[in-house]
């Protein structure tokens, strides 16, 4: 009976139609051999990657992996890493799960497997899933509060014009004034937490028209900065949805980031297509992809996990309405908005399945 440690030729077959990215560094730790799984995770091809040291192909940010492959050599165990950050040539960064495997043969070198599983797609599932159900549950509870409030406020501006038309004093009309025009902006208010109870008014849409609309406004806005750059995806085709609620989310967002940009910085809009992508826990086989950028000073870390709760704000004098309204439009077209966030550089993600919801 033949072994597989006899064929080497069998051993390198299997690794190369495993999904699992299987790297081996020699005892100096320089990389010998991977399979095609790692050209795909790391999106670049063998011949840039065999002969370099672990330092070079395995640029962890917060993890020290040349210290603990070292340390696998010297001790021969191996162990299991969960959730580092790779960072990728491009700058990006890939979440894996990592198995190191120290190999001691009888006569040859010492050598090392290092196996990578990527788990970006299953943390963004799951986060994605919180989101959308902590947005739900908000918008629940916002909304009955709304109508709660909304009640009494009704009474209270009925009761101000009855006063006003009874008071023979027309300075003291001064003061039922000011109860009506206080219960109007709490009204108003009150709407815009609860959010548009019309029924959408879908057509088809196209997104750089979306784009180019939000643009030329924040540049009327702000006719002194920030500079509006445009990226866009050309194949991008229409789709149907809601423009005016479209026009919203994104103003919100793009106004947000026009504040923390600046007179000098920059605020990017771009698009890309995802194909056979997941929002929450369905697949879609398009999704539109148009992302916010602005090179402010980033969301304080204290805020990161909360922008999209009403009443939170990082900007002096704003409502804290404008982000969850934006999630709340997108919502509604199947959609998703995430945040990403660091000094120097903050991104919306927008998510909008293309495809219609009867197909």
């Amino acid at each position: 009976m033949t072994t597989l440690a006899a064929t080497p030729a069998l051993e390198r077959m299997i690794l190369d139609h495993l999904n699992t990215a299987v790297m081996l560094f020699d005892k100096d730790l320089y990389l010998k051999y991977i399979n095609p799984a790692v050209e795909v995770l790391f999106e670049v091809s063998s011949r840039h990657l065999v002969g370099q040291h672990v330092s070079a192909v395995l640029p962890c940010p917060d993890y020290h992996a040349e210290e603990r492959l070292t340390e696998a050599m010297r001790t021969r165990h191996p162990f299991t890493e969960r959730e580092i950050n790779v960072r990728l040539p491009d700058a990006r960064t890939k979440t894996v799960n990592c198995t190191v495997l120290p190999l001691h043969h009888f006569e040859a070198e010492p050598e090392i497997l290092v196996e990578l599983y990527q788990v970006d797609r299953q943390l963004r599932i799951t986060r994605e899933e919180q989101l959308l159900s902590q947005h739900q549950a908000t918008q629940a509870l916002i909304r009955g509060l709304a109508h709660e409030i909304k009640n009494p406020l009704g009474g209270l501006r009925g009761a101000a014009q009855l006063l006003e038309q009874e008071l023979p004093d027309p300075a003291l009309r001064e003061y039922t004034r000011i109860i009506i025009g206080e219960a109007d902006r709490l009204q108003s208010l009150m709407n815009r937490m609860i959010g548009p109870n019309l029924m959408p008014r879908r057509g088809r849409v196209n997104i750089h028209d979306v784009l180019e609309y939000v643009g030329g406004l924040i540049l009327a806005e702000s006719p002194r900065g920030p500079a509006v750059i445009r990226d866009y995806d050309p194949s991008i085709p229409d789709f149907i949805a809601d423009q005016e609620r479209l026009i919203q989310a994104f103003l919100n967002i793009a106004r947000n980031a026009a504040a923390a940009a600046g007179v000098q910085g920059h605020v990017e809009l771009r698009t890309r297509v995802l194909r056979q992508f997941t929002i929450g826990n369905r697949r879609h086989r398009l999704v539109l992809l148009a992302q916010i950028r602005d090179d402010g000073p980033g969301i304080p870390d204290e805020l990161r996990h909360q922008i999209f709760f009403p009443m939170v704000s990082g900007h002096q004098g704003g409502t804290g309405l404008g982000l969850p309204i934006a999630q709340e439009l997108i919502n509604q077209h199947a959609g998703l908005i995430e945040c990403e966030s660091r000094p120097g550089e903050t991104t919306f993600f927008v998510y909008l399945p293309l495809e219609r919801e009867d197909a």
